[in-house]
């Protein structure tokens, strides 16, 4: 078999599709994508075509470690989303050709089902009780939020109060039975964030996600250290190499890389087994489209420490397209908070293509906001 095609697609709200063709008649789909990037990630792809195209498709790993490991560059997060995207379809294309689900051929589930949250509030965080209620009246018993807007390195304890009223409410709201993940977005720094924890204890969060950026392990480490409050990070670290520094630190007891920056399907089983051997939970990555939901739940299928997945269905972003639009009824199916590990072959959906090509025509050119601080300066989005 040989890979005879490949084409991208850059469709609404702010995705990117690759179709990866082959002699056999089998065609496999991937998710490409840095949320911003689009552009970049489908030159990327063009870039890679004349080595794709007459490769056999079935050797994903010697190709994931062509693609990486060529040249004297390697990894950051538009060539990770790149290799990403490739792996996804490569498996996809894998799983057709076997008639059977990527899980099956990494070892088999160790589930069936997988936990699920949804993103309530925006950008800035608002409405949190109404859009946190509406979730348990479908069925979930957690959400994730920002929970602050821009933060100044260091700021008011006005504004720090501001923020505890804010969550407290939404706690008193909901009650303990429902869990309240929170994410600081990069937005607040190490001066805060140690507020902050302190702070947000009494509310027991699931997790506090990215309490500082990716950049600041060490700063990372000591919060974790000081709290009982299980940190996260993993959004914006793209291949194993980047997560020893979290394993060997201790900076974090859940990592939640995403399937498509890190280096696909390949990458994501990879860092879910480091991560096993340090007793740290995997909760994968994901406010993005169909494709990169699909190939997540394939890796909570066979990594026996994923415990949730995030998904972007109904999310603030999904303007002009959502998740269900892209694929067939009954691609992912919800159930009591759950989402079903798909058990068709390749990734277990299948994609309306028309729809794909017809939005196409539109693209989109995501760009996320630039905030500023009152004095000027600019704030972490």
């Amino acid at each position: 078999m040989k890979i005879t095609k490949i084409e991208t697609f850059t469709v609404p709200p702010r995705w990117l599709f690759l179709k990866i063709e082959t002699d056999a008649g089998i065609s496999g789909w991937g998710e490409p994508v840095l949320e911003g990037h689009a552009d970049s990630c489908a030159a990327g792809v063009r870039q890679l075509e004349d080595f794709l195209l007459g490769r056999n498709p079935l050797h994903i790993e010697d190709t994931w470690q062509a693609i990486y490991r060529t040249g004297c560059y390697r990894g950051g997060p538009v060539m990770m989303s790149v290799l990403s995207g490739i792996d996804m379809a490569l498996w996809d294309i894998k799983g057709k050709h076997h008639g059977a689900p990527v899980h099956a051929l990494l070892g088999g589930p160790v589930r069936d089902k997988v936990r699920s949250y949804c993103w309530i509030g925006g950008d800035r965080p608002d409405d949190l009780i109404a859009g946190a209620q509406s979730l348990q009246a479908r069925g979930f018993d957690a959400c994730k939020m920002n929970m602050c807007s821009e933060l100044q390195i260091v700021d008011s304890m006005k504004k720090v109060d501001a923020i505890l009223r804010q969550l407290g409410d939404l706690r008193d709201a909901m009650g303990w039975d429902f869990d309240l993940a929170f994410d600081f977005h990069g937005r607040v720094h190490y001066p805060m964030a140690k507020i902050l924890l302190r702070e947000l204890e009494p509310l027991r969060p699931l997790f506090v996600e990215d309490a500082v950026t990716s950049d600041h392990i060490d700063a990372m480490a000591d919060l974790a250290a000081g709290t009982t409050i299980p940190l996260a990070i993993g959004e914006r670290l793209h291949s194993r190499y980047d997560f020893k520094r979290v394993f060997e630190t201790r900076a974090a007891r859940v990592i939640n890389p995403d399937t498509a920056h890190v280096g696909g399907i390949s990458e994501m089983v990879r860092i879910g087994a480091m991560a096993e051997a340090y007793d740290v939970a995997l909760a994968p990555h994901c406010p993005l489209g169909p494709i990169a939901l699909a190939a997540c739940l394939q890796v909570d299928a066979t990594c026996w420490n994923a415990f949730i997945q995030e998904q972007s269905l109904g999310i603030h972003y999904n303007q002009g397209g959502d998740l269900l639009d892209y694929v067939t009824e009954g691609a992912f199916v919800i159930e009591n908070g759950f989402l079903r590990i798909p058990q068709g072959p390749g990734l277990g959906i299948e994609i309306k293509e028309e729809v794909v090509r017809e939005r196409a025509k539109t693209g989109h050119a995501w760009q996320p906001p630039l905030w500023r601080h009152a004095d000027g300066s600019v704030a972490e989005w």
